[in-house]
Order: C-alpha cells, then structure tokens, then sequence
C-alpha cells in the first residue's frame, strides 16, 4: 500500500493528513472551511486517492494559515506515499470542463517543484472563502510535494466554477501521474535512474 501520514503543528495551525495513493477516491476531509473542505473532497474523489485530512487554525485571523498548511502537509504525505517513485507514470495532465469554466492542468511528479498560475477568478470571495488562497493552497501543496504543476484557465465567468474545475482537472491529472505504468512498473521513470 502506498500510504503516507504527516502531522504538522505550529503556533498557527495543527494539521493531520492520511492518504492512500491506491484507494477509491473516498473523502473524510474537516479543516473547519467549508468551501474549502468541499475541493478537497473533489480532489480526492477524481484522483481517486483516499484522503483523511483534519485542520484546526487560527480561524479568529482569518483562513490563510489553515488552508497554506494543509496544502503543506497534503504536499509532504504525497512523497511519503510515493517513495521512490518506481513505476509510475510521473506525469499526467487533463483539460476539465465544468459549465462555462475550462481549465487544464498539466503536472509532472519531478521533485522540482514549481507552480505556473494563469487563472483569473473574478470575485475576491466564494461564499467566505477568500478566493486568493486557491493559489495559495496549490503553491504549498506543489512546493511540498514537488511537484512541477501548470494550472491554466481557458474560459470562465463564475468563480466557484473556476476554482471547482482548477481542482478537478489537477485530481485528474494527479490520478494518471501515481498510477502504475504497466510497461515499466519496476523502474524509476527518469534517465538519471532517480527522481
């Protein structure tokens, strides 16, 4: 089983992440931010990755450290689960449409982290959720996780779309990135024999 488990806990947030790289997308996600809870749970259910993620943050201030946090350590317990890499795909990318929005994203499970970022969500906020911490959580969750991650936006006008589809079509590509090659499912996808 490809599993990985990371607590992490400051002066600002206590987080817990458990996943399962070889799950069936099942979701118990409760960091105390709805919106925010509601694109793990898709994030988990397209990648078809389990994931088990609880948060407690320094709500009073506001939902930044929380959601920069989990992105840490959902980041972190992705390499744990991965190990060495053998035998995965290592990439994967995926052009997801969800009503007006179309957003594609391309990753590749390198170890050189990097986020490019071209989604422009109109609104400062969904529901409370404040909007600019979509890139936020995504930068995190790349820079812990190294991961080399394009997210771009190819239409949209309504926020929540945009934000949904950016999360979908990430889990998609994330999906077909730790799944085994079959025709390499002993060797470590890079001519440098490591990643």
């Amino acid at each position: 089983m490809r599993t990985g488990s990371v607590s992490r806990k400051t002066a600002e947030t206590e987080i817990s992440v458990e996943i399962n790289l070889d799950g069936t997308g099942s979701y118990d996600n409760q960091t105390g931010v709805g919106f925010f809870d509601h694109m793990l749970d898709q994030l988990s259910r397209h990648s078809l990755i389990d994931f088990k993620i609880r948060a407690k943050g320094d709500y009073h201030i506001d939902d930044h450290h929380t959601v920069e946090d989990t992105g840490i350590a959902l980041g972190q317990a992705l390499v744990q689960a991965l190990g060495d890499k053998r035998g995965i795909n290592r990439y994967g990318e995926c052009h997801l449409p969800m009503d007006d929005a179309q957003v594609r994203a391309a990753l590749d499970l390198s170890a050189r982290p990097f986020l490019v970022w071209n989604v422009d969500i109109p609104t400062q906020k969904i529901g409370a959720f404040d909007t600019e911490l979509v890139r936020e959580f995504f930068t995190a969750f790349s820079t812990h996780g190294g991961i080399t991650l394009h997210i771009d936006q190819l239409h949209g006008v309504n926020s929540h779309h945009i934000v949904e589809a950016a999360f979908k079509a990430v889990a998609r590509a994330l999906r077909t990135a730790v799944e085994t090659d079959p025709r390499k499912a002993t060797d470590i996808p890079s001519t440098k024999g490591a990643l």
